[in-house]
């Protein structure tokens, strides 16, 4: 009787393992503000056959992130730059997180909101352009660099190795104390943390740098690392 019900709690947990990793989260992707290669970038996200995605565009997306029942998303990836952003709009932010929902923010989403300090304690760090600060951070275009695993076990990173990879990186780029670094590299010519976890209320926060163009929305390891951050992030 005791093996039968242990059979049984076993196959219920297999099951229930099951279940939910063949559930399809839905997310929010959020755009604008930066020019990229559209067709290229969601081609990457129509290759993520376990997500499926719903694009809101800047400057509107900041208004419907407070509008968009939140039980219809399970998390939202940040692919935009914006600068400008109302009072209302930054209380969307908020809510977000009071309400735990996973966010993901994809390399140019460092830059954004220049002007509000806060932004930068939601996403872990900043990139600091010339004007605004005595802290200027840079650019450089086409780098072939090594991405390092810094946490091996981790969900978001788990069975992906040291990879290589064509694109932009930023340089002198400010990195909070309290985050969790899971990606580095000894390129030079970029900041060393190149991308990292951390929790603010009651999310999840993913940020990955690399992410200019086709060149990392194509390579196996960049798609296999934001799959794997979005799984992370929802809870």
């Amino acid at each position: 009787m005791k093996r039968f019900l242990k059979l049984l709690i076993f196959g219920f947990l297999i099951t229930s393992s099951i279940s939910v990793s063949a559930k399809k989260l839905n997310i929010l992707i959020v755009t604008g503000g930066h020019d990229f290669d559209r067709e290229s970038f969601f081609k990457m996200f129509d290759t993520l056959s376990d997500i499926s995605y719903t694009e809101l565009k800047q400057p509107e997306a900041n208004t419907k992130l407070g509008t968009i029942d939140p039980q219809t998303f399970d998390a939202v990836v940040f692919y935009d730059m914006p600068q400008t952003i109302a009072e209302s709009e930054k209380a969307n932010y908020y809510k977000l997180l009071k309400l735990g929902k996973g966010l993901v923010f994809l390399h140019h989403s460092l830059c954004s909101y220049q002007q509000w300090e806060e932004y930068k304690t939601i996403v872990g760090g900043k990139y600091h352009e010339k004007r605004n600060t005595t802290q200027s951070s840079s650019y450089q275009h086409d780098v072939h660099f090594t991405v390092n695993i810094a946490k091996y076990r981790h969900p978001a990173t788990r069975e992906i190795k040291d990879f290589e990879i064509l694109d932009e990186v930023y340089g002198n780029t400010e990195v909070l104390l309290n985050v969790t670094p899971l990606l580095t590299t000894e390129n030079t010519l970029s900041s060393k943390t190149i991308g990292w976890t951390h929790q603010i209320e009651n999310s999840r926060i993913v940020y990955i740098q690399p992410g200019h163009d086709k060149n990392s929305y194509f390579n196996p390891n960049y798609q296999k690392l934001v799959r794997q951050a979005i799984e992370f992030v929802v809870r």
